[in-house]
């Protein structure tokens, strides 16, 4: 059902699944989705100039069986401008509010996606930084747990580099606490690093976790660019998206996003597919890799949803450049080359728990190096 035909420019388009399945209770909240999400302000209280240049369009409705609709609503792209934060309030903010709303899909326009810019790196980029030619897929662990020492800390990031795993990043939960304060937790581990490249000829980085105040937010990517990293941690949904663009903007490092409160938008019938929040809009904010918690391991995503998150990080998106899945939450270190044949090179694998459950963390990692070495040949 196309209506309200306006000859204009590109669009952002949005599909909305609607916990509904009459068809002209659709329409009414597709029309409430149009209003809300732009001029907030009921019907006739605004003149036609507004809602021809401002308010939302509602292109198609349809009955999805068997309990659920389908809306399209697309908005004009000057009500966006190139803020990320607005972005994000057009295509969800006040309707989060509401219930029975899920964003199933978004058509970008190359002129809002040039706006935003993306990855700094992406995949090619990151992989040059580890200094990894093969087609392999890289190698991440954490450091954990929270409550040890700078110099425990310091010494795992040693052994796990030494051993081969191509990135080694903060827990997220590491910030700046008493036992591992930040600014020495930095300069420790990246001398940690340096020391295993010295020693191995590995080609290690050390990511720092920089979530935290945003009045402090320069001071610790400053802190951590002028100790040698490559790279940084962050949470983008507990600081602010825009902190991703914002640091790839400012200081240029790679930026591995972590899903910390994601789980809070994916449910059945509201909030936002986890291909949308995490295989298009963080890679659009500026991410490089974007972890998530993959299939089988503590948290209940399915492996068609992972596989949907992978395309939408990879696939071609305007001038972007593609990013890494970086699948992680439990993944069992000999379990590494089944998800290596089935997610392909192009990924980034986060083991932590499995990994340190080997005890030696040199010895486990150059095996599980090797494991995944030899998975990645292609028969």
């Amino acid at each position: 059902m196309a209506t309200e035909a306006r000859p204009d420019g590109p669009r952002l388009r949005v599909t909305y699944r609607l916990g509904c399945s009459d068809l002209s209770e659709a329409k009414k909240i597709a029309r409430d989705i149009a209003l809300e999400q732009t001029v907030e302000l009921p019907e006739g209280t605004f003149d036609a100039r507004i809602e021809h240049e401002i308010v939302g369009r509602v292109e198609d409705v349809e009955v999805l069986p068997p309990s659920a609709c389908r809306a399209v609503v697309s908005f004009e792209l000057d009500t966006i401008g190139d803020e990320i934060p607005q972005l994000l309030s057009l295509l969800f903010g006040n309707i989060s509010l509401k219930r029975s709303i899920r964003i199933d899909d978004i058509e970008w326009p190359d002129r809002l996606l040039r706006c935003f810019g993306g990855p700094t790196h992406g995949i090619e980029g990151l992989r040059a930084l580890c200094g990894v030619d093969e087609r392999r897929p890289l190698l991440c662990s954490a450091l954990k747990p929270m409550g040890l020492s700078t110099r425990d800390l310091a010494r795992r990031c040693h052994d796990l580099a030494l051993g081969g795993i191509d990135l080694i990043k903060d827990d997220h939960g590491l910030a700046d606490q008493s036992s591992a304060p930040f600014a020495e937790r930095v300069r420790q581990c990246q001398e940690a690093v340096s020391l295993a490249r010295a020693r191995g000829g590995v080609r290690g980085l050390y990511f720092p976790n920089v979530t935290g105040r945003i009045s402090e937010l320069e001071q610790r990517v400053e802190l951590a660019v002028d100790a040698g990293c490559k790279g940084v941690l962050i949470s983008p949904l507990v600081v602010g998206p825009d902190s991703v663009r914002w640091i790839t903007e400012r200081f240029g490092v790679a930026v591995l996003a972590h899903p910390a409160l994601s789980g809070a938008y994916f449910h059945p019938d509201h909030g936002l597919r986890p291909e949308i929040l995490l295989g298009e809009i963080f890679r659009i904010a500026g991410s490089d890799g974007v972890i998530y918690p993959n299939c089988g391991g503590r948290f209940p995503l399915t492996e068609k949803t992972c596989r949907a998150i992978n395309d939408r990080l990879r696939r071609p998106l305007g001038t972007l450049r593609p990013s890494f899945p970086v699948p992680a939450g439990g993944i069992d270190v000999d379990r590494v080359p089944h998800w290596v044949r089935q997610y392909g090179p192009e990924t980034i694998f986060l083991i932590g728990g499995s990994l340190y459950a080997r005890g030696d963390l040199v010895g486990a990692s150059a095996e599980l190096l090797q494991a995944v070495r030899r998975a990645a040949v292609v028969p």
